[in-house]
């Protein structure tokens, strides 16, 4: 494989060799449940589910390991607002985002493991530190235990920063350390917390800090090396770069490659759920169709920022239908077993730099113009060979809707979910040729209800899933 990948520290791409021949093993950070995932965080899990695919179509055995975070000061506060147990608030919207998975065709990962599931494996990694010089617990009985910071000389390498050069959290709490810049990894219980959330361990009842979490669930499901850690760009400091100093100065390999993909801003914003202009991914579905809110996600290069745009969601949409107009002139209409040379060498040849989607959207539009070309001119060879390229092509990039992800739910068969809409819009026709219009929009609106998004055009209705 001639996959390179881009080095932060240098600034370069460098070739990508997996720690175990044959296999690829990736642990990205997941969602913090404490809210609905908006597109924000949905970019991460899209960017991902793309370089797993096309590591599988290299001919990978791909392992992906994805956390979700279940316990911190947030969630306890929204499920005290909302007046609910802090645990009911975390499974609610760790159900939403499965949903968004599912919504935009993500594989799921074959390990999400929750943070409170795994507090043994935590306690154990502490203590290691302890023992090996790199932590201690905070002498003013409040149980809470800190990574040495100046114990591990590589701190700051991954972000590139010297500790002299750190700024502390000015919120953060400082009871107990040694170095302003030393961070948790165990946090005693402090009065008014839940007494659910904390746990018995040898410097008292508490819970983990939230660096320790990942480090543990990336050991226990990945070893002790693996090949890519991934997730936001915001989480390079101090998440990620805390991660791996407490993991090698347990004496871990950790993580060989970062990925770490860009924000999705509105305004120039971050967009987070603190300032308020998330766009939720449930209500994003309902107004365009999924695959193109995956396209919109997937088609700028992973470390570029997206700017959030009606306008960007709606010519995403229009790709998407110039897609399945290809396909639908090209006789598309059953899921294909995919082979990888199938794939125009212009297309392996950007997934292989740095995952470079941009120039393989365009080498898919470009085969997509052929294609119609060689139809019109009824070159049938040209047709046929250009409609398997952009099958495997898209394939790869997640947007086939002939793949078993978006053929229905249940993997139900395409033709048969086109038949039963097809029903209901001649029933919606016939009450429009009558002028009973008040019936036309009620199957109009229940469609909408459902998820089935219908458009008008001149030559016809159209429609499609939308949630």
């Amino acid at each position: 494989m001639s996959f390179k990948v881009y080095d932060e520290s240098t600034g370069t791409t460098v070739p990508f060799a997996p720690l175990v021949e044959g296999r690829v093993s990736i642990y990205h950070c997941g969602l913090t449940v404490q809210g609905p995932p908006h597109l924000g965080h949905i970019r991460k899990e899209v960017v991902f589910d793309v370089l797993r695919r096309w590591f599988a179509a290299s001919g990978y055995d791909v392992r992906v390991v994805a956390n979700i975070t279940d316990i911190n000061e947030k969630i306890w506060a929204r499920a005290g607002a909302a007046g609910i147990q802090w645990y009911e608030l975390a499974y609610a919207v760790e159900l939403e985002l499965h949903r968004a998975y599912t919504a935009l065709g993500c594989i799921p990962p074959d390990y999400e493991p929750r943070a409170t599931g795994h507090i043994p494996e935590m306690i154990g990694l502490t203590r290691r530190l302890i023992d090996r010089g790199h932590a201690y617990a905070a002498d003013d009985g409040s149980g809470d235990v800190y990574f040495d910071v100046r114990s591990w000389p590589e701190y700051g390498s991954l972000s590139n920063q010297r500790i002299e050069d750190m700024v502390s959290d000015e919120s953060a709490d400082e009871r107990g350390k040694h170095d302003r810049r030393d961070f948790a990894l165990w946090k005693g219980s402090k009065p008014g917390e839940p007494a659910t959330a904390s746990w018995p361990s040898p410097w008292g009842p508490g819970r983990p800090g939230w660096h320790l979490e990942c480090s543990a669930m990336s050991l226990k499901y990945l070893g002790e090396t693996f090949d890519i850690h991934g997730g936001g760009m915001d989480l390079r400091f101090p998440h990620h770069e805390n991660e791996q100093a407490q993991s090698r100065a347990a004496g871990y390999g950790f993580a060989r490659y970062w990925m770490h993909n860009a924000f999705v801003t509105m305004a120039g914003e971050k967009m987070s759920k603190s300032l308020g202009n998330g766009a939720i991914v449930t209500e994003v579905t309902r107004r365009f169709p999924p695959r193109a809110v995956r396209l919109y996600l997937a088609q700028p290069h992973y470390r570029s920022t997206i700017e959030y745009s009606e306008n960007s969601l709606a010519e995403a949409t229009a790709q998407v239908e110039r897609i399945d107009s290809f396909l639908k002139r090209a006789g598309a209409a059953d899921p294909v077993e995919f082979a990888f040379g199938d794939l125009p060498a212009a297309f392996v040849g950007a997934m292989d730099d740095d995952l470079g989607t941009p120039g393989a959207f365009a080498v898919l539009h470009e085969t997509i113009k052929a294609g119609n070309r060689a139809i019109d001119s009824a070159d049938g060879p040209a047709a046929a060979r250009a409609l398997r390229q952009v099958r495997a092509m898209l394939h790869v990039l997640g947007l086939d809707p002939h793949d078993t992800e978006w053929a229905g739910t249940g993997g139900a068969d395409p033709s048969v979910l086109n038949e039963l809409v097809q029903l209901v819009l001649a029933q919606r026709q016939a009450a429009r040729a009558r002028r009973d219009y008040a019936a036309a929009d009620r199957i109009r609106d229940e469609l909408t209800r459902i998820g089935v998004r219908i458009e008008d055009t001149p030559d016809g209705t159209r429609w499609s899933v939308s949630g």
